[in-house]
């Protein structure tokens, strides 16, 4: 079960990160916060290039790795996590999230994210 989640949350990165970079584009321009210095467009090239590279690396990571790789998955989607506040607070609509209540909604996915990435890369129990 832990494999299945690694590979399928590796996959949905390397799947959203390319959509970063190609069709959601200007989709993924709405969550990214006023305070970030670097220009919108940059943000979302960036964040999607490190998507594309983290979900590889948790598909492809060799068993000693995936400990560190699952950590950093974690530390990843709890830095995005301002992104999606920021499109609550602000009430910016994107991927179908056209009210505060999904935008809302969507926040507590977020720990849900950063639990799998954790749990799916731990070694077994011995």
């Amino acid at each position: 079960m832990r494999s299945f989640l690694r590979v399928l949350l590796g996959l949905a990165l390397v799947f959203a990160g390319a959509s970063h970079l190609t069709f959601a584009r200007e989709e993924f321009r709405a969550q990214v916060p006023d305070f970030v210095p670097l220009d919108e467009d940059a943000t979302v090239l960036a964040s999607g290039v490190a998507e594309i590279a983290i979900g590889s690396a948790l598909v492809l990571a060799p068993r000693a790795s995936r400990r560190a790789v699952g950590a950093f998955a974690a530390l990843f989607f709890a830095a995005v996590f301002p992104g999606n506040l920021s499109q609550w607070r602000n009430h910016r609509d994107a991927f179908g999230l056209d009210s505060d209540r999904k935008r809302l909604g969507r926040l507590f996915g977020q720990p849900v994210l950063i639990a799998a990435a954790l749990w799916s890369t731990r070694g077994r129990r011995s």
